[in-house]
Formats: C-alpha cells, sequence, structure tokens
C-alpha cells in the first residue's frame, strides 16, 4: 500500500507498507531479502548506496570470501552460490588479484536478481534517519531519506531486519549494542586483550593498477603520506605487488568508524596514494615491476570491518567456533579464522599476527584456526524486541567472535537464515522471537531446500517423495588410484594427513607415491585413523587403526605399499585418514587430479590440521577399490562431502549419457524435481577464472519417467552451469520410477548428483529460478 504527501517546504512524504522490510543491501540484507520474498512475503530492500553488494560492489571491490579458504569443500551455498556462480560464469574479469578486481558486472547479477524477484520492492540511494516504535519493544516503521530527490519514505511492516553493518535500525530503536573490544575477563576469551576499550578494526579503499604496455611516471601530490621504509611493508606483513587493492590498507583508531566516516576516506585517500607512490618510485622488490602499471582506480567508499554489534537473544564468543558448539537453533554456518586486525591499521606495527607469522611457524594461526562452526538464529534477533532481526556485521557477538563471522560468504548465510526465518514466521503466525524455541525445525529444514548447507541437520522433509525411493545407477565410480602430478613433490616437514572414503568392507593394502632425494633409505612413520568428517583436523582423533614404518629407498616417484589387511566395514559411509608424520628429506607427490571428496591436510600445532593448498589430493592407491560414489548417495538429505562424499558419480570409463533412476513400490504422483548438482564447492570464489562453468555440472540432462514400462521424457534442460534446479513439470505426472539423465557434462566424463528431491503436484515452489520446458 503506497501513499504519500507533501509538507510545506518539505521533502515529499511516502508512506508504504510491506510484510517485511530489510534495511541495508549488502550481502546479508540482499540473501534476506530474496529470501523472504521467495517465500512469499512482500518484502522491501532498502540500501543507502546505489548498488548492491555493500563492501562486495563496485565502489569498494572485496571479494567476497568465507569457510572455503580454509576448509575445501566449505563453499557457501543458497543464494550467495547462485549470485556467484552466476557472476563466474559472465564475468570477463577474474578476481584472482584479491581487492580491487570486482566490476560492475557483479552489480549487474545482484541487481538482475532483485529486480526478477516477485515481491521484492528495492529502494536504492535510501538511508535510514529514524526509526518509529509502536511500543518499546516492537518497531512500526522505519524512516529513510532518498538521496537526491527531496523524498522521505516511511516504511511500515510486521518485522525489520537490519543489515546496515553499522547497526542503525537498531541503535535508533533503543536496542543495546556494542562497539570496541571486550576484555579477556568478561568472557575468558583467548584473543581478546588484557583491558577492554573502544579499539575496533579498520576501515579500507582499496586501488587497481592496470598494465598499460609501457613506462607510466607516478607522482604523488603534497597531501599524499610519504612512505620510504621497505621494512614498513615486507617485515611487517604488508607485502606489496603493483597490481592488487591490499586489504591492509586500513585505519581505525584514533578515528571513530561510524562518526569519522568522511575523514577515515580522506586519510585512506592520503595512505593509498603514497603506498601506490612508494610501490611505483621507491620499493626494491616490485618497482620495476610496476614501471609500465598506471593507477586505474581508487575507491572512495570506506569498506568499515568493524562498528556497533546489536545484543541479541544469544551472546556469541569465540569459545563457539574454537569448540565448534553445537546449537539447537542452528541456521548458518561459519569457517573463515578469527581474523583480528590490529586496531589502527597503518598506524599500528603490523597488520596482523598471523600474517607477520613464517610459514613452518603457526602458533598465531593454530590459536585461530575454526570451523566450519554452526550460527544459531538467536544472534540474528535483537534481544527482548518482537519484530526486529539483524544480519551481517552487526549482530550478536564479541569483537573476538566477529573476527571469523565477518566475512560476507558467512554474513550472506545469516542473512538468507533471517529472511527465512522472517518469512516463516509471518505465515505462521508467530513473532520472530519465538522462531528459535517453536520454528526451527521447519527454517532449518527450508534452508536446506533451498540450498543451504548446516552441519548438524539433513533432509527430513516429509513432502520429498524421493526419501521414500530407493536409487540406482547406470554405472558407478570408484577409488582405486590418484596418479601423481609431474613435478616436484612437497617435502613432509610435517605431518600430512590424506582423507579416504570408505566404500567396501576391507582396506587390503595403501600405496603412497614418494620421492627420497638423500640418497640413503629413509623411514617414514605412517598413521591410519577413523575421523568424523572431512573437516575433523584433530592430530590424534583417537587410538590409530593400524601404524607402520614405511621404507623409503633413494629415488624418485615410487609406488610404497603397505600392506593393512583391515576389516573396515564398520567404518563403511564414512571417513578415514592416512596420515605420513614429518621426514624432510622424504616428498610426498600430489595427485594429477582430485577424486570428489578426497582431501589433505598438515598439521600446524596446537594439536590440529590445516587444509593443504587450495584442496590438494595426494597420490594414493587402494585397494580393493572402494565404492564409495554409490546412486543411494543422492538420497543421503546432505549435499557436499562432510562425513562421507554424498555423490553419486558414473564410472569416468563409461561413456555419457549415465543415469540415475529412483523407484517407487508403487506410482507417486509427482510436480516437480528438484537437484543440487557438483561444482563451486571446492574452493573460495577468487579461485575460479573468468567465464568459468565448473566441469563437474551437468549441462544437458532429461527427466524420464516410467509407469507402465515405458520411459517418456517429461523435461528437459540445456546450457546449465547453475549446481542448485528447481523442475517444474508441465504437467504433473504419475510413476513409480523416475530417472535423470546426463547427456553432458561442462567437461568432466562422469555424470554426478549430490541430492535429488521429488514433490507431489500440490507442493509450494519458493519463487525463485525455475528450469525445464
Amino acid at each position: 500500500m503506497n501513499a504519500w504527501q507533501r509538507t510545506a517546504g518539505g521533502p515529499r512524504i511516502v508512506e508504504e507498507r510491506y510484510d517485511i522490510v530489510v534495511c541495508g543491501g549488502g550481502l546479508a540484507g540482499f540473501c534476506a531479502a530474496v529470501a523472504a520474498a521467495r517465500h512469499g512475503a512482500q518484502v522491501c530492500l532498502v540500501q543507502d548506496r546505489p548498488v548492491f553488494g555493500g563492501n562486495s560492489s563496485s565502489e569498494i571491490r572485496v571479494p567476497p570470501q568465507g569457510a572455503a579458504s580454509f576448509h575445501a569443500y566449505a563453499r557457501e551455498t543458497g543464494i550467495i552460490s547462485e549470485l556467484l556462480i552466476e557472476e563466474r560464469a559472465i564475468n570477463h574479469e577474474s578476481p584472482v588479484f584479491d581487492n580491487g578486481y570486482i566490476n560492475s558486472v557483479w552489480d549487474m547479477v545482484m541487481y538482475n536478481m532483485a529486480v526478477s524477484t516477485p515481491g521484492l520492492t528495492i529502494r536504492l540511494n535510501s538511508a535510514v534517519i529514524d526509526v518509529v516504535m509502536r511500543d518499546e519493544r516492537t518497531v512500526e516503521a522505519v524512516v529513510a531519506r532518498v538521496g537526491n530527490a527531496e523524498t522521505e519514505l516511511r516504511l511500515s511492516a510486521e518485522t525489520f531486519i537490519d543489515c546496515t553493518g553499522d547497526g542503525v535500525v537498531a541503535a535508533l530503536a533503543g536496542c543495546e549494542w556494542r562497539y570496541g573490544t571486550e576484555s579477556r575477563d568478561e568472557f575468558g576469551e583467548p584473543h581478546a586483550p588484557e583491558q577492554a576499550s573502544e579499539a575496533v578494526m579498520g576501515s579500507s579503499i582499496h586501488i587497481k593498477a592496470k598494465d598499460v604496455g609501457r613506462p607510466v611516471p607516478f607522482t604523488a601530490p603534497d597531501w599524499a603520506v610519504r612512505y620510504a621504509d621497505p621494512d614498513f611493508f615486507w617485515k611487517r606483513g604488508r607485502g606489496v605487488n603493483p597490481y592488487s587493492g591490499f586489504w591492509w590498507l586500513e585505519l581505525s583508531v584514533p578515528w571513530h568508524t561510524i562518526h569519522d566516516n568522511e575523514t577515515l576516506r580522506h586519510e585512506l585517500t592520503r595512505h593509498a596514494l603514497g603506498i601506490w607512490d612508494y610501490i611505483k618510485n621507491r620499493d626494491p622488490v616490485v618497482r620495476e615491476e610496476a614501471r609500465n602499471y598506471a593507477l586505474d582506480w581508487i575507491g572512495q567508499v570506506p569498506g568499515k570491518r568493524e562498528s556497533r554489534r546489536i545484543v541479541g537473544e544469544y551472546w556469541m564468543t569465540e569459545h563457539d567456533p574454537l569448540l565448534r558448539t553445537v546449537f539447537p537453533d542452528e541456521a548458518a554456518y561459519g569457517g573463515w579464522f578469527i581474523d583480528l586486525h590490529e586496531p589502527g591499521g597503518l598506524l599500528a606495527e603490523v597488520s596482523e599476527k598471523s600474517a607477520v607469522e613464517a610459514p613452518e611457524r603457526q602458533s598465531y594461526m593454530a590459536k585461530s584456526y575454526v570451523g566450519p562452526f554452526g550460527i544459531p538464529l538467536r544472534i540474528l534477533i535483537a534481544k527482548g524486541m518482537n519484530n526486529l532481526m539483524m544480519a551481517g556485521r552487526n549482530v550478536s557477538v564479541t569483537h573476538a567472535a566477529l573476527g571469523t563471522v565477518r566475512v560476507m560468504g558467512t554474513t550472506a548465510l545469516m542473512g538468507q537464515a533471517a529472511g527465512t526465518a522472517a518469512a516463516i514466521a509471518l505465515r505462521e503466525g508467530i513473532r520472530v522471537r519465538e522462531v528459535p524455541d517453536r520454528s526451527i525445525g521447519k527454517v532449518q529444514q527450508t534452508l536446506l531446500r533451498d540450498g543451504c548447507f548446516l552441519l548438524n541437520a539433513r533432509n527430513e522433509d516429509e513432502r520429498d517423495l524421493a526419501r521414500r525411493a530407493t536409487a540406482s545407477a547406470s554405472s558407478e565410480a570408484a577409488l582405486a588410484s590418484s596418479e601423481p602430478a609431474p613435478g616436484q613433490g612437497d617435502a613432509l616437514t610435517a605431518r600430512r594427513g590424506q582423507w579416504i572414503a570408505v566404500g567396501a568392507d576391507r582396506l587390503d593394502m595403501l600405496a603412497v607415491n614418494l620421492s627420497n632425494e638423500s640418497g640413503e633409505p629413509q623411514q617414514v612413520e605412517a598413521r591410519f585413523y577413523a575421523v568424523d568428517h572431512l573437516w575433523d583436523y584433530r592430530v590424534s582423533p583417537g587410538e590409530p587403526l593400524a601404524s607402520a614404518s614405511l621404507t623409503v629407498p633413494a629415488g624418485q616417484e615410487q609406488w610404497i605399499e603397505w600392506p593393512l589387511q583391515l576389516d573396515v566395514q564398520q567404518y563403511r559411509g564414512r571417513y578415514v585418514r592416512l596420515d605420513l608424520l614429518a621426514n624432510p628429506h622424504v616428498q610426498w607427490h600430489a595427485a594429477s587430479s582430485l577424486e570428489p571428496g578426497h582431501v589433505s591436510a598438515y598439521e600446524i600445532g596446537e594439536g590440529k590440521m590445516r587444509k593443504l593448498g587450495n584442496g590438494v589430493m595426494m597420490s594414493l592407491q587402494v585397494e580393493p577399490p572402494q565404492r564409495c560414489y554409490e546412486a543411494a548417495n543422492a538420497l543421503s538429505g546432505v549435499t557436499r562431502p562432510y562425513r562421507y562424499t554424498n555423490l553419486w558419480r558414473s564410472d569416468p570409463s563409461q561413456a555419457l549419457p549415465q543415469w540415475l533412476e529412483l523407484t517407487w513400490l508403487e506410482p507417486v504422483g509427482i510436480g516437480s524435481v528438484e537437484l543440487t548438482l557438483p561444482g563451486h564447492l571446492l574452493r573460495g570464489y577468487m579461485q575460479y577464472p573468468a567465464l568459468y562453468r565448473d566441469p563437474q555440472c551437468p549441462k544437458k540432462l532429461t527427466i524420464e519417467a516410467n509407469a507402465d514400462g515405458g520411459w517418456e521424457k517429461v523435461a528437459e534442460l540445456n546450457d546449465n552451469y547453475q549446481r542448485r534446479l528447481v523442475i517444474p513439470f508441465a504437467q504433473p505426472i504419475a510413476a513409480e520410477r523416475l530417472r535423470v539423465v546426463v547427456h553432458e557434462t561442462n567437461g568432466d566424463p562422469s555424470a554426478a548428483i549430490y541430492e535429488i528431491r521429488c514433490y507431489p503436484p500440490d507442493t509450494d515452489i519458493p519463487n525463485e529460478r525455475q528450469e525445464g520446458d
């Protein structure tokens, strides 16, 4: 409902009413608004900038990162995945050089989704300036000023979600909030300082340079900061290059990241120009490389890391990610390390402690390495409020805990959780603060159906007909051998572990490909463990199932066998881990390719291991082959490698097409099929090149039904690269057998599917991108 009036000499007043109003159009707010609208709510998304994306937008240009930067197969899925897969498929530029390399293609991907989502109204260039309260616990409306339009919006709703970053709505509503750093005494957090203070992580602007093919001089203006000391950069965690923006180009104290934002913008500009001047004219390492580079872009909107944190129904501390607390109201997950930049940024002695550690000594990182860990819905609900939620960096966490949940992949998941919970509360006629106790199961099952992943929940949707079926396939791949990549192997300077999915009753022999250049035989201690899941990084997860000392003769790329002769029937459908202990004279060669769900890690201290590289499999042979990609995996209720591979994968030696089939005891009525396909899980967004379509993802598939002995095509999909598909049938069908036939992938020889769901004709389908014809 819209109405407007004009006051004498004042702005035009526009009054509008919605079910849900989301304030802030960064990734958290954007995902919240889209999620709520897809589930039937009338939603208004209010954003104070002309583009969506917040710190990831082309105005600030920070690539969205998250758990996959530190954990293989931990990439965030759901709405954020849909966006990033689309952006990679159509963007001609790659973000491989980190900050500064986001362009307007990303802005338009988000804008296209916003304007294409039914039930979603967008109000750009509109800053929230006031809140109208119905009572002390209930927000009635927010007031926003539209820039350059002499217009004031009064937006009423049943529920409000504060994704402003600065917690503007919550602060105006009188909610309790914090700014600064808690003392160690308050919560006993290992990363907290002895004394509380108003110190926060800094705001940044970024730069981008371009190689123009000829020498380009640069002279900084007189008001730029002058840098001359190489040690300030190279020995204090501020490495430079001629082509990238720098995460460490930040400032906070003595300035306030909210009230002094304009001062910080100017000061950051002074420093940015001074740093580029140093790179071009004085740095002894990269000055020559920078000769042909010209400064092409410099940001003028500071990207904030930290300001207000709103106190919620649960106050999350650093202990929760460190201990991987299991929450009954889990609604998202995180996995970035506890990344606390030094207060003051460029004015501090170092950028951050982890950045000045030598690779072989990672004591700070070992103490900071966390996750993946669950995030409770209660940190997204303002304490004591009936209808106010929040998502993003302003959620209910301590300063130390903010170090891990603040990255945009994680905030996007929190946003989708908040929007989903708000829509479900609306549908069920309850307050959002009641959702954790009354409707969390529905929130979790809805998030899973919408493509999200939760550590402690799996598909239990009673409406999903596939859960009543049995699965079979045209063929199934098995793990047998991963050949070594050509070139030098990695020395075993620290313990290294390789995860193996058990798909047989026995494991009789393991072999690893090792090199020994010492000129004499070497001994390598080997251990074999049962582990809980793919991210079980405990150096000692229990008593080893087997131990051995392997003799490695002098020589290159030798297969060293370990005759295990183990009965592993009780571990079938789980992971085990092969560890080789440190011996720097021996090299274990990485595999030339990665078998899905099989990655490795190395020891970093504090009894922990860390993901190796960008997701690497070590060379390995197993006998007998492990049948860990069976058809039944597509009905496991989990849509990525976690406690097992959870993937059906066809035998790569058999040509496409290949199919996955469901069979019921009697015909069932089916109105739609929903698929989760492989791709865009293993690594973080920055590791994928321009115009990328994941080779594993099926490109062309058909769905066929069999009710009377004959197969009939009921849907077809071409030129696909998205990992999640919702395929409604033109006409409902009754069938006792159904097949998904993969005719072509985007390059992989195997067909693969993580999950198949089937729903009756009368089941609601969220208002999202649907496929099929």
